[in-house]
């Protein structure tokens, strides 16, 4: 247990992987005094309950942010201003916004303007996660050894910076501080074009004739696994991501289209030492991946 803890109360607004994660290790270590979730499903409201995720839990946002100090949004990021429009009034002087999403320059253009001078706003994202969704999806081990970036905007509190840093350190996670835009730009290749490759590559196998598709799936290799477990992920929240980053998205995908032609021209013409040299660069990048402890 931690020597005091780092909140009043923490409003989870949905809880699903990341929010059920959080909360654990908050319940866990008793960083918050109180915690509420609001979610919009009986389900999930009873699940949170029953797995002492929360103290409390209701389908309103204005009453889970009433006496919260810190709210952190925990829904697609689709979903993100309708929500803060509804409960800006209602949030307590000095509280702490914050939220989990893999889109940050979008968020922050959105939300920043609606937030009264008398909140802070630190937006966040950690970088982890499953295929997997919904509270019982989460496990406090989630964060540990990954990364957080928070990326807030110019003016932001030192203080509610800090707070917020502290709570994901108490995670087990790293903590950068980061640009929006740039945060976009980074996750536009490590994260948003892997998913969205894996999608298009399950989705070409979904096409294929009835008996080649099944065959397939049950010839399935290591690699085919992989992806299909990436394109497992929450279809809304990866609308959201793709659409709220879609710049980012589209420059990264035009030069891994450049890229992918190259490739393909090296197979037609048979050039193997082309194939060599690429394959040579691209395990580099795995062992520096490895190195750095986030395989």
């Amino acid at each position: 247990m931690s020597a005091a803890p780092l909140f009043r109360r923490i409003a989870f607004i949905g809880i699903g992987l990341i929010g059920s994660s959080l909360a654990r290790v908050v319940r866990r270590d008793g960083l918050a005094e109180s915690t509420v979730t609001c979610a919009r499903s009986e389900s999930t409201r009873n699940a949170a309950l029953r797995l002492g995720l929360v103290d409390e839990a209701t389908d309103d946002p204005v009453a889970a942010v009433k006496g919260a100090d810190l709210v952190m949004l925990c829904t697609p990021v689709g979903a993100y201003r309708a929500l803060v429009e509804a409960i800006v009034p209602h949030l307590e002087p000095g509280a702490i916004v914050s939220d989990i999403g893999s889109v940050k320059q979008k968020v922050v253009d959105e939300l920043a303007p609606l937030l009264p001078a008398r909140v802070s706003f630190v937006p966040g994202h950690p970088v982890a996660g499953t295929e997997h969704s919904g509270p019982e999806a989460g496990f406090a081990e989630l964060f540990v050894g990954r990364w957080c970036i928070l990326t807030p905007p110019p003016g932001t509190s030192p203080e509610a910076v800090d707070r917020v840093r502290a709570l994901w350190l108490k995670c087990g996670m790293a903590v950068d501080i980061m640009d929006a835009g740039h945060h976009d730009r980074v996750l536009a290749i490590t994260s948003h074009l892997p998913h969205l490759i894996a999608y298009t590559i399950v989705g070409t196998a979904s096409d294929l004739e009835d008996d080649l598709r099944q065959e397939v799936i049950k010839y399935s290799a290591s690699g085919f696994r992989d992806f299909t477990r990436i394109a497992a992920s929450d279809p809304v929240m990866w609308r959201d991501i793709f659409l709220g980053n879609r710049e980012a998205v589209l420059e990264t995908l035009q030069r891994f289209t450049e890229d992918l032609t190259a490739l393909q021209r090296a197979i037609r013409w048979g050039d193997g030492d082309k194939l060599i040299e690429h394959f040579t660069r691209t395990r580099a990048i795995r062992r520096s991946i490895i190195d750095a402890k986030q395989a």
